[in-house]
Parts: C-alpha cells; sequence; structure tokens
C-alpha cells in the first residue's frame, strides 16, 4: 500500500506539473490535456516507478462532469430533444456508416483482419468494444484497446485545436449560446442543496454501475441532477477550480492507458491509428457541416455533436467556448446507449457470418 501511494503521488506531481504548463503556454482544456500528456511521457520515460492512477479518482472526475452536464438539461431542453430525435437516428447511423468504411480501408491497407479494425474504429465504444472482443476470439484485444485509446487521445488534441482555431472561434463568437445553469462565481451558492445533489449522484453512480449501465459514473449522476432540477432543487455551477480538478482526474487516467509496448509492428500500428482517427475527424467535420443545415446550431455545437470521442471530453471543450451543452450531451447519449445496446448484437451477427462463409468447403 505504502508503495501504491508512492506511486500515485508521483504521477499526481507530474499530472499537476502538465496542467501548469500547458496553461502557461495558453493550451486549451490544460488541465486535462496538460496531464494526459506528461502522465503519457513520464510513464514511458522514467522507469524506476511504475505510475499508478488509481480508478476510484477517475471515476469522481466522471461524476462531477456528470453533475455539469445535468444541470444543463431543463425542461424546454427535452422538447429540442424530440424535436431532433430523427436527426439524432440519422447522424449516429452514418458517423457509424462511415468508421465501418473506414475501417474497411484501412484493413485492405493494412492486411489486419476487418473484425479488429472495425472493432478498434467505433467511435465513443471503448469499454463495450474492449468487452466484446475478449469474446470475440479471432479479435487481437491488444490492437482493438489501442485504436480505441489512440483515436481517444487524438481526438482530445485535435478537436480543441480545431474548435479553438480562428474559424470556429469566429462561427461561436457570433452564434447564439443557451447559457449555463445558474452559473455562480465562489462555493457559497453551492450549498446547501449541493449534499443533495452529491448523494444522489453517488447513489446513482454505484446503482448504474451494478446493473452494468454504460459510464454508470457519468450519465448515473447526470440523470441524478436532471432530475432534481426539474423536481424544483436549483442547481448551481461548480467553481472553475473544481472543474479544473476533475479535467485532471480523468487526463491521468487516460495518459496511463496507452501502452504501445504491447503491440507488434509499432511503427505500422501508429501510423494506422493515425490515419483511423483523422479520417474520422475528417467524416465527423462533414456530418457537423450537414447538421447545422438542419439546425439553428452553432458549427462548434455541431462538431463537438457528432466529435467521435466521449461526453466527457466534448462536455470540457463546450464549457470553454460556450457550446449547446445539452444538444451536445443529447447526441453524444444516443450515440452511447446505440453502441451499447445494438452495436454489439449486429457485430456478434455479422462475424459469425463471415466465420461461416470462411467454414465452408469450396
Amino acid at each position: 500500500m505504502e508503495n501504491k501511494w508512492i506511486r500515485f503521488l508521483v504521477t499526481c506531481a507530474i499530472a499537476v506539473l502538465g496542467g501548469f504548463f500547458f496553461q502557461l503556454i495558453h493550451m486549451p482544456i490544460p488541465w486535462l490535456l496538460g496531464s494526459m500528456v506528461f502522465v503519457l511521457i513520464g510513464s514511458k520515460l522514467w522507469r524506476g516507478i511504475s505510475f499508478y492512477w488509481p480508478v476510484q479518482i477517475r471515476n469522481t472526475g466522471m461524476i462531477i462532469i456528470g453533475y455539469t452536464l445535468g444541470l444543463s438539461f431543463t425542461a424546454s431542453t427535452f422538447v429540442e430533444i424530440g424535436r431532433q430525435l430523427p436527426t439524432m437516428i440519422l447522424f449516429t447511423a452514418l458517423l457509424l456508416v462511415c468508421a465501418g468504411g473506414i475501417a474497411f480501408l484501412v484493413s485492405r491497407i493494412s492486411g489486419i483482419p476487418y473484425p479488429t479494425i472495425l472493432m478498434g474504429s467505433i467511435p465513443g465504444g471503448l469499454s463495450q468494444m474492449v468487452v466484446l472482443a475478449e469474446e470475440m476470439k479471432s479479435i487481437d484485444l491488444t490492437v482493438v484497446t489501442f485504436l480505441q485509446v489512440s483515436r481517444l487521445i487524438m481526438i482530445m488534441f485535435i478537436v480543441p485545436l480545431l474548435i479553438f482555431s480562428p474559424l470556429f472561434h469566429l462561427t461561436v463568437s457570433h452564434g447564439t449560446v443557451i447559457a449555463d445553469a445558474a452559473a455562480t462565481s465562489g462555493f457559497a451558492a453551492l450549498f446547501p442543496h449541493i449534499w443533495l445533489f452529491a448523494a444522489v449522484c453517488i447513489l446513482l453512480a454505484v446503482i448504474g454501475q451494478k446493473i452494468k449501465f454504460p459510464t454508470a459514473f457519468l450519465l448515473g449522476p447526470m440523470v441524478g441532477t436532471i432530475l432534481l432540477n426539474l423536481s424544483g432543487y436549483e442547481g448551481h455551477s461548480l467553481p472553475p477550480i473544481v472543474l479544473e480538478l476533475s479535467q485532471l482526474m480523468m487526463g491521468s487516467y487516460i495518459g496511463l492507458l496507452l501502452k504501445p509496448e504491447n503491440l507488434k509492428h509499432k511503427v505500422k500500428i501508429v501510423l494506422l491509428a493515425l490515419l483511423n482517427g483523422v479520417a474520422l475527424i475528417g467524416c465527423s467535420i462533414l456530418l457537423s457541416l450537414l447538421l447545422t443545415q438542419l439546425h439553428d446550431i452553432t458549427i462548434a455545437t455541431s462538431f463537438l455533436s457528432l466529435s467521435p470521442g466521449g461526453m466527457d471530453q466534448m462536455a470540457f471543450i463546450a464549457k470553454e467556448v460556450n457550446g449547446d451543452l445539452s444538444v451536445i450531451t443529447s447526441y453524444q447519449l444516443f450515440r452511447t446507449f446505440f453502441i451499447f445496446f445494438a452495436v454489439p448484437p449486429l457485430l456478434r451477427l455479422i462475424f459469425r457470418s463471415v466465420l461461416k462463409e470462411k467454414e465452408k468447403p469450396n
């Protein structure tokens, strides 16, 4: 236990250093990206100690993000979600079709079996795809995990840089923005209701984990916050320092996920992962431009809604560019549920059909 504490404190010190450095050079979402990059590099360079970041700390960060996301939902938000539901279905399907097409091209270029590349390319489905890959004997689990995690890290870098570029910045500056719920500058306004929100968020996170709910520590608190908000309890936005702390909690954990040393043909797989990630981000940009033609939302909100990352990372970016959190969360949430419930059975069916075709005598 003492050894774990030393490893954790070293990791924490490196993460904080990364956050300060990225803030100093004015990088977007510095505490998320800075902690992630410094922990990732430090864990590979510093061989004398094995970095350690407890999953419980990552889960705490997700609870904070879930609460923040829940504050953005009001009664009018659900009316808007109902109006955009057909579009959510359409664009989720289009993004998954794009992922399937890109995976096919990458498979043909690399010679790696299509099922392995496909499961590494499904956007926003890291945990589900890894579990499914473990069930399928023909799938290379290491490649699937690396493709999923490397895409996530690429998105965390590329999406903020694109969003904060002059093109997106101009669009955000002149677009209409839906404000966050009751923003406040300090801790005092959080009390006394914050105790009730905290209890409900933690309870629903634990229950969600017990019943195998997707990303339970994010969705459980979000649902609990929405229900309390709609019932009349007033929730207040958390102070910036708490949101920065949650970024560090998430970034440090993600930085330790990528393990290129376990890969065979490292250079080849890394290049394929870059190709896969860039192509998928390019498709999401094109789809987001189409989405702005169908609904009156800014290009920043549209892009973050369709970015092939996760709700937690997109929420951090949305907070900084004043994107419409409720719309972004709705699209990301719908895709999460679709991937969780619909994609694994569909993939099992497809892979079994492919295997049966291969087993047939010529």
